[in-house]
């Protein structure tokens, strides 16, 4: 504030001070003691006037320290507090800058709180000032009142780069040339990212009082990661040594559930490694990975679908008895194929290896000099093919022969062998690859040597579907669409036998670009389930392959993006589409986020593979940076209480020096003692080292900043122990208690109905109460009501993707139009869901298991039975009719969206009737509303337990293999 440092807490209760005077007149009259006199009545004559003269009003001294007690302990109660703020020296204007990169996002309120400090310092010198940013770039640099610059400095928020400084370093240059008594405060991130040590220079140049100020800790970010065959591996990187030395990296799937974590540790160094011990299946759901507490952009990794580790089969066409396991082509295939994929081959013995894999869901199969195939299993490859999967080939002398249709180009019979009639006189180089072809930055060493391959028929289109060609022209890899899936086809072996191209470095590499095309989704013939799950990611597929065929590859358009905090949320407005492959570095056109389409997005990160992080060299600056630290403010209550306690024991042993000499002896050495230890105590809480507040703030909380914890309430005790369900408190007394009895009335159905017994339902403030106890929330939406404070929309985030679910209740049934204009209580919730991760959602369809984990119901009613309810969206229905696919992880949506006022509906009496009047009523609504209810509570507790029955049959039959 731009006022007095001095605040109260409480100023009402300073109004008692008007007391004092009053106090002041009772305190001046002391009454006389009663005084003894003793027996016989000569002794009584003899004193009747006292040696010593009791005064009929309080010493003045005595009068003035009780005045002071009471001062002392009114202004205490008042909650005083000192709000020191730094000295801006100098006169002229000055000049605040603050690195808004993602550096700085971990402490960025001690960094904003700095800056206000240091602004409110200089509007008490009448100092104009501004806030200048490095995003500003070149834009020019004009002072205003303290006022506005600090309502600029709140508006500021972190962005997801780093954004270039030398921009702004010739801004501030022009400034000072034009008011050279300014001075310069630089908020540095201490990371050299953004050309730091040039900025540094040229303020030193400026020749104008500069004052760097630095946070505690290096920045911690993560450059990359690997899904390698001992794991998913994460580079994880600091700015400098300090600064915790552990950590722990957290991996996360698209719906923000925690699918792991990773320790790791630095040792002294400046890099380090996070690995996932994860199932291959589980690493390739991993969306994101994250540092615990880290809070940036930065540190913050997006995986994407082709990051993924795919799951491949091979089928080798050559005999067990023949085979040699070192020179077989399955060995060389393994060997290439597994850094980057998990190759399954077939049981020994098994009769139909290919439906086998294919039921085992690979993205890709690959078959190694296989002729032909059965009728069945050529069937079942055709649909694996057709619904996404990649089918791979390499030639043989069984292929040359074969009949089979599965290839992409027509095939001469016999093939063409070194020294044979349709032969070249020395072995053929590669030649370099063509532009439109996958493999286009390859290098093709010289080493690399073919001496017999299979020729393709010169049919027109054979150029569109060649992706690499020997030096003569003759196609060695070619490929075609079929469907929405991809054949490709090496012309030569898989081993050494025609060329000793699998025993290169290029070999693998062309290996990965073909298993990038591939998608998770495409699964094998014979389970409708699994094929809907393939034609799930067709349409990502297909556009992939249209580009690796041969087409200019498209521009994909932002999805989501992240903030400078590492939080996923709609692309601004700024954002423009990257050009595909693109992967960094970010800017404000390119923001880090999820680019492309939604079902296989591409990802643009802060950080880039191998990318290092290094700190910013100030020295040229010639200024020792000093620690952000903003000055805190000191709370005066503890000082002002101790010093009441003081001046009570002076009081205490004036009064007894009054009280007469013999009273004090009689007070001994028992008083004293107790003088003394009152008199330590005091001075002890004096000194005693106290915040000024004694709760801390949120965001101290989670980062982990605040020494000590505070004990844990009892009701968390009780909620930990014990299901509860809960309810938001709104401030709207009606809709409060119609949420506690509608929750009390379902949880004591929940008791009778089902196996479940829970607690009663719990009142919590989003705000501020733990949510992590209740596995459900209840919200109703008063539209009259304030907006709750800015990081209750991270709370309920971070609920949601742990696995709760908020039921959103707008209760505007009656007086909400599909056409209309939305409702006050609409508005109001999307206000509120502005600033969190919420899905894509859409009406409840009647097949989904909401409506059948206890009761089979249409739908879910309450209060009102007209409104609509939103829940996440399902994967699309087949358009065969099949069943939908099953839903990775446990298929609950983290929210739920109605107008029906549920809670209403639930509320009932000791008889079982309803509380509230319903619309259209009856008692059969009241049972249809207790049912939904039930049904949202099973199913937020249970999953996708009952979608599962649905596979049981499949299940079984791949067991029984």
């Amino acid at each position: 504030m731009l006022g007095l440092p001095l605040a109260f807490a409480a100023p009402a209760v300073l109004a008692a001070l008007a007391g004092l005077p009053l106090l002041y007149y009772l305190l001046r009259v002391t009454p006389p003691r009663p005084q003894e006199i003793p027996f016989p009545p000569l002794k009584l004559v003899l004193d009747l006037i006292p040696e010593r003269q009791t005064p009929n009003r309080t010493p003045w001294p005595i009068l003035l320290l009780r005045l002071l007690i009471a001062a002392c302990v009114i202004l205490a109660m008042a909650g005083p507090v000192l709000n020191p703020a730094p000295i801006a020296a100098g006169a002229g204007p000055l000049v605040v800058v603050v690195d808004d990169g993602w550096p700085a996002a971990p402490d960025w309120e001690r960094r904003v709180e700095a800056a206000a400090q240091r602004l409110e310092a200089a509007a008490r010198a009448g100092r104009p000032a501004a806030v200048a940013v490095p995003s500003d770039g070149g834009r020019a640099i004009a002072t205003s009142e303290a006022g506005a610059a600090r309502d600029r400095l709140r508006a500021l928020k972190p962005l997801p780069y780093t954004p270039d400084r030398l921009a702004l370093a010739g801004a501030l240059k022009t400034f000072v040339a034009e008011r050279p008594d300014a001075s310069i405060v630089w908020i540095a991130d201490g990371v050299e990212r953004g050309s730091a040590s040039a900025f540094a220079a040229g303020l030193a140049a400026l020749g104008r009082p500069l004052e760097i100020v630095t946070g505690s800790a290096p920045a911690r970010a993560i450059a990359g990661a690997q899904n390698l065959a001992a794991g998913l591996e994460a580079r994880v990187l600091r700015s400098a040594l300090g600064g915790p030395g552990q950590g722990v990296a957290r991996a996360l799937d698209a719906r923000g559930a925690a699918l792991g974590e990773a320790p790791f540790d630095f040792a002294g160094k400046t890099e380090t490694r996070a690995t996932f011990d994860l199932p291959a299946e589980l690493r390739n759901e991993i969306s994101r990975i994250e540092i615990e507490g880290a809070r940036s952009a930065g540190a913050v990794a997006l995986l994407y679908e082709r990051g993924s580790r795919r799951s491949g089969g091979l089928v080798s066409g050559e005999g067990a008895d023949r085979s040699q396991p070192l020179l077989a082509a399955n060995y060389y295939l393994r060997k290439a194929l597994a850094p980057f994929a998990d190759l399954r081959e077939p049981r020994p013995g098994t009769v139909d290896p290919v439906e086998s894999l294919l039921r085992d869901g690979v993205s890709i199969l690959i078959l190694a000099d296989v002729g032909s195939l059965s009728g069945q299993a050529h069937d079942a490859l055709r649909r694996f093919v057709e619904a996404g999967g990649v089918l791979l080939r390499f030639a043989g002398t069984r292929l040359a022969a074969g009949t089979d249709d599965l290839i992409p180009v027509r095939l001469r019979r016999g093939g063409r062998v070194l020294g044979g009639s349709m032969s070249w006189d020395a072995p053929k180089h590669l030649a370099p690859f063509d532009r439109s072809s996958p493999f286009f930055g390859l290098a093709a060493p010289d080493e690399v040597t073919v001496s017999r391959q299979v020729l393709a028929e010169p049919d027109p289109g054979l150029p569109g579907k060649t992706w690499a060609q020997l030096s003569d022209g003759t196609p060695l890899v070619t490929a075609s669409r079929m469907g929405e899936g991809m054949i490709v086809l090496f012309h030569v072996t898989a081993d050494t036998a025609w060329s000793n191209l699998p025993l290169s470095g290029l070999f693998v590499d062309m290996l990965r670009r073909i298993v990038d095309l591939s998608g998770n989704g495409a699964k094998g013939a014979g389970d409708e389930t699994q094929r809907a799950a393939g034609g799930e990611q067709k349409g990502a597929a297909g556009d992939e392959m249209k580009s690796a065929a041969g087409e200019e590859p498209k521009s994909l358009a932002p999805l989501r993006t992240l903030d400078g905090f590492g939080v996923l949320g709609a692309p601004p407005a700024s954002a423009r589409p990257v050009p595909a492959g693109f992967e960094g570095p970010p800017d404000a056109d390119h923001p880090p986020g999820f680019y492309g389409l939604a079902s296989a997005p591409s990802a643009v990160n802060a950080m880039t593979q191998g990318e290092t992080l290094a700190a910013a060299n100030l020295a040229g600056a010639g200024v020792t940076p000093g620690v952000l630290r903003a000055a805190e403010p000191v709370d005066l209550q503890p000082f002002l209480l101790a010093a009441a306690f003081l001046l009570f024991c002076l009081d205490w042993l004036a009064s007894l020096s009054l009280s007469g000499g013999a009273r004090l002896r009689r007070a001994g050495k028992a008083g004293a003692l107790a003088a003394s230890l009152v008199a330590a105590m005091a001075l002890a809480a004096l000194f005693a080292p106290r915040s000024a507040f004694c709760e801390p703030a949120p965001a101290a909380r989670r980062a982990g900043t605040v020494q000590g914890t505070p004990p844990v309430a009892a009701r968390d005790v009780e909620s930990a122990l014990s299901t509860r369900l809960a309810y938001v408190v709104t401030g709207d007394a009606k809709a409060d208690e119609a949420s506690r009895q509608g929750l009390t009335s379902l949880s004591h159905a929940l008791a009778r109905r089902t196996s479940l017994t829970p607690g009663e339902p719990a009142a919590v403030d989003p705000a501020r109460d733990e949510l992590s106890f209740y596995p459900l929330l209840y919200w109703p939406i008063v539209a009259g009501r304030p907006q709750p404070p800015q990081e209750t929309a991270a709370r309920i985030s971070a609920f949601m993707k742990q696995g709760g679910t908020v039921i959103f209740d707008t209760r505007d049934a009656l007086t909400a139009r599909p056409d209309g204009a939305p409702s006050p209580e609409t508005l109001w919730l999307r206000q509120l869901l502005a600033g969190v991760d919420v899905p894509e959602l859409a009406p409840v369809p009647a097949d989904h298991v909401a409506t059948k984990t206890f009761y089979l119901i249409d739908g879910f009613i309450g209060r009102y039975a007209g409104g609509v309810t939103w829940i996440e969206a399902l994967p699309p229905a087949p358009a065969d009719g099949s069943a939908r696919p099953a839903r990775s992880g446990d298929g609950v949506s983290p929210i739920v969206i109605t107008s029906n006022d549920l809670a209403a509906g639930w509320a009932s009496d000791g008889r079982g009737e309803s509380l509230y009047a319903l619309t259209p009523g009856g008692a059969r609504q009241h049972e249809l509303a207790l049912r939904g209810g039930v049904n949202l509570v099973m199913y937020a507790l249970t999953g996708n337990y009952k979608a599962d029955q649905v596979h049981v049959r499949d299940l079984l039959e791949r067991l029984a293999h």
